[in-house]
């Protein structure tokens, strides 16, 4: 969480705030006496770069571009426009799929026992079944895991594009909350080793989280997100 963060949130609890340069000060004071607070600060990292393997790609030509995605979900006037993407381990120890909804910034995080198209899909439909109702369109890049992009489609009664390649920008809601899973779970992280509920931990952290771009309120305190009701 960065200062800005902590320092705007006590002022919408109505608790005494200090400024986020005061805040830094005593993180950085910690530090030097040998604290671990600066830990907890945000840590920004570069985009990562993908593994450009070369698959077999059946069925790929049935991809729907973004440029045919409805204009309403740039906006994010409504809820239930998603974006898809999988964070990968050291060395293609594991991976996780990353879903998140557009307008609240609400998340879900799972595990993947493999990064084959059907063991994809069959995550992102358990995941986001219970939501299905508020699952109106899914944007993804152009991995090969998203093969059975017609599947989740059909299954989740929602229409399912495809990012232009090598335009993360166009999918900068996911991107950037797969940074923020990465303060939790650092790149060298040997996947493998991971629980699940970890993951779920950091879940539960990443929808907990003010964020700024939602007045400093969290993805669970998002107006009208009912989002929390459906998977509870």
């Amino acid at each position: 969480m960065g200062a800005e963060q902590i320092q705007r949130r006590l002022k919408l609890e109505g608790l005494p705030s200090v400024s986020h340069e005061t805040i830094y000060l005593y993180v950085y004071q910690n530090k030097r006496e040998g604290g671990d607070l600066y830990t907890c600060l945000r840590r920004y990292h570069k985009y990562r770069k993908r593994n450009h393997k070369y698959y077999k790609r059946g069925g790929w030509d049935t991809r729907r571009p973004i440029a045919t995605r409805p204009e309403i979900v740039e906006t994010r006037s409504r809820f239930g426009d998603w974006e898809a993407d999988t964070i990968i381990g050291r060395r293609q120890s594991g991976s996780i799929i990353s879903l998140v909804e557009r307008r609240s910034r609400f998340c879900l995080l799972q595990k993947l026992a493999d990064r084959s198209p059907d063991t994809l899909a069959e995550a992102a439909c358990q995941m986001l079944m219970p939501l299905k109702d508020k699952v109106l369109t899914i944007t993804s890049d152009n991995g090969f895991e998203f093969r059975r992009h017609e599947s989740i489609a059909r299954r989740l009664d929602a229409d399912f594009f495809f990012a232009d390649p090598y335009s993360s920008w166009q999918r900068g809601t996911n991107e950037n909350t797969n940074g923020l899973v990465r303060q939790y779970i650092p790149k060298k992280t040997d996947f493998s080793l991971l629980s699940d509920d970890h993951i779920t931990l950091v879940n539960q952290r990443l929808n907990n989280r003010p964020r700024k771009c939602l007045g400093f309120r969290t993805p669970n305190e998002v107006p009208n997100n009912h989002f929390v009701a459906l998977i509870t």
